[in-house]
């Protein structure tokens, strides 16, 4: 029988960045709890989005809105939308964020001095401007009805700084490559940003917290993760369903007295 502190049943939950590796992960364990979540993602109404959709959950339990985060009125309309189907979210999943893969042009992924103002706009447009805009259409709402849980999705690197020793293979031969800075400063903003809201929506009912997660196995080069793996404790990058349960912990009334907090799951990283 499961434990009814960590009962979703019925919740209705907005992820943002749904149809990504983790946002799938994420809402197809809170569909299985009986919540209903809704997507918002920009990739949504796209080729990929049907079939990504569908292995989530039934349509009674999943919506998906084609949502660009840095723009207050697409969030907005999204979130009219499903309260006008589900009612007032009880929680919200900033999920969405962007970085620069290992395979994008080499000006971003140069050296510090010269790591372009465009590349830095765009990942701070989504990565924080993207969070704060969400919390505000739907942390609002949440405040009004009196209760709510919001999870800000962090990284070990908003905590320390990349590992540049990890990359050295791709300098090795020949390449240019540093990991860069804006996704790093980003997710370190989304601390304080967590830390703000906490105190500040606390006597309306609704609580803010951060996680910052490791690095999770997506068929990576396979020098990378021998070099990755050897900084963790525990040997290997995350398994993608290994975060859910801090989710679901967060979000329900198993967390009931926590906010303000920053959940660290990443097999060690930071330890060291």
């Amino acid at each position: 029988m499961r434990d009814d502190c960590f009962d979703l049943k019925d919740s209705v939950v907005v992820v943002t960045g749904g149809l990504g590796q983790l946002g799938r992960q994420f809402s197809s364990e809170l569909v299985a709890r009986g919540a209903k979540v809704a997507l918002f993602d920009k990739i949504a109404g796209g080729p990929q989005a049907a079939d990504r959709v569908a292995n989530i959950g039934p349509k009674d339990s999943v919506l998906c809105f084609p949502v660009d985060v840095t723009r207050r009125s697409s969030i907005e309309e999204a979130v009219e939308q499903v309260i006008a189907t589900w009612g007032v979210p009880q929680g919200l999943i900033n999920n969405a964020a962007i970085d620069s893969p290992p395979g994008a042009p080499v000006q971003e992924n140069g050296p510090f001095e010269t790591y372009p103002e465009e590349s830095w706009d765009n990942v701070m447009e989504v990565n924080v401007k993207g969070v704060l805009l969400s919390c505000q259409a739907v942390g609002r709402r949440m405040a009004e009805a009196g209760r709510g849980s919001i999870i800000n999705i962090g990284s070990i690197y908003g905590m320390v700084s990349p590992d540049q020793r990890i990359y050295e293979y791709r300098r090795e031969r020949d390449e240019v490559f540093y990991k860069p800075v804006a996704y790093s400063v980003s997710k370190s903003a989304l601390l304080n940003l967590t830390r703000y809201l906490a105190t500040y929506w606390a006597r309306s009912g609704v609580r803010v917290n951060s996680v910052t997660f490791g690095g999770v196995f997506n068929n990576q080069d396979q020098r990378f993760l021998d070099g990755y793996c050897q900084r963790v404790p525990l040997g290997r990058m995350a398994k993608e369903d290994e975060y859910n349960g801090t989710i679901i912990f967060l979000l329900s009334n198993a967390s009931s007295y926590m906010t303000g907090a920053n959940v660290v799951v990443d097999g060690g990283w930071t330890a060291w």
